[in-house]
């Protein structure tokens, strides 16, 4: 198969497609963006893709979510958490005093936030790379030994950069949950997940717990809810829900079925086995 990934090669989300395929039993679509990702599968260049969703620290990955609402013809078939480690990598050689610039992607600097201020203070200036192996191989064209990058130990073995400071992340426990798309539906495992946009008719009082109301009554459990803007008018929203069970499972039939005779559109993402 053909598989999509944020790239280039050494990042996050390579990591996450190894710990589902075997990355030479396949081939790799490097991609520089998330949308591209959707692209690829979308278009036929790949057969499948995997893309970051959400992050322990962080929250959502928003460009992710966006695209699943407004544009995505794509779907969730299954969901990997990976375990972040962000390194601060430079040039072999390179004094950690002497760092004057941090490039990474805006995810893995803001996880990071308070070392970059404890360690450099006010004058550090931090740049935005479209993925930590990105940051990884910008630093080794540089060839600057006062510029530094945020990625894993993976990045910084195939750009031939040094881990000057390991483990920088803020806060330990650092997980993110990347989802891999197609545009098939997994079947039922008794094991599984939904997720699904629910759109309102009109912000007024009561338009989320009628939602809530549907999961409540049939005590399905909900995993996560998220709420993003439209793109319509300011204080419009749509809301991002997860919960457990299939979409062949009678109970959820039942609750989307209600949802849809409530509001205009109800969206489903995926339905697919949970990882936890």
């Amino acid at each position: 198969m053909k598989l999509a990934f944020l790239g280039p090669a050494g990042t996050y989300t390579e990591e996450a497609l190894a710990k589902r395929f075997d990355p030479a039993a396949h081939e790799l679509v490097a991609c520089q963006t998330v949308s591209d990702v959707f692209a690829a599968v979308e278009s036929g260049e790949a057969d499948k893709g995997i893309v970051p969703i959400e992050n322990s620290i962080e929250g959502a990955v928003t460009e992710t979510l966006d695209h699943f609402a407004f544009e995505a013809e794509a779907v969730i078939e299954q969901e990997v958490l990976l375990e972040i480690h962000h390194h601060l990598v430079g040039l072999p050689g390179a004094i950690v005093r002497d760092i004057q610039t941090v490039i990474s992607h805006p995810q893995a600097s803001a996880q990071c936030r308070r070392f970059l201020r404890n360690t450099f203070g006010s004058g550090i200036t931090i740049l935005p790379a479209f993925s930590t192996a990105d940051a990884a191989a910008r630093v080794a064209e540089a060839k600057d030994p006062s510029v530094a990058a945020i990625a894993n130990r993976l990045a910084a073995s195939l750009y031939g950069l040094d881990v000057l400071i390991k483990d920088i992340s803020d806060y330990e426990d650092n997980t993110t949950r990347f989802v891999i798309i197609g545009k098939s539906v997994p079947q039922r495992t008794g094991y599984d997940k939904t997720s699904i946009v629910c759109f309102i008719l009109e912000d007024r009082p009561g338009s989320l717990l009628e939602i809530l109301q549907e999961f409540s009554y049939r005590s399905i459990n909900l995993t996560k809810i998220a709420s993003r803007p439209t793109k319509k008018k300011f204080g419009d929203y749509c809301f991002f829900i997860d919960f457990e069970g299939h979409i062949e499972d009678p109970i959820v039939q039942s609750a989307l079925k209600c949802l849809a005779c409530k509001l205009p559109r109800v969206k489903i993402l995926g339905s697919y086995p949970r990882s936890l």
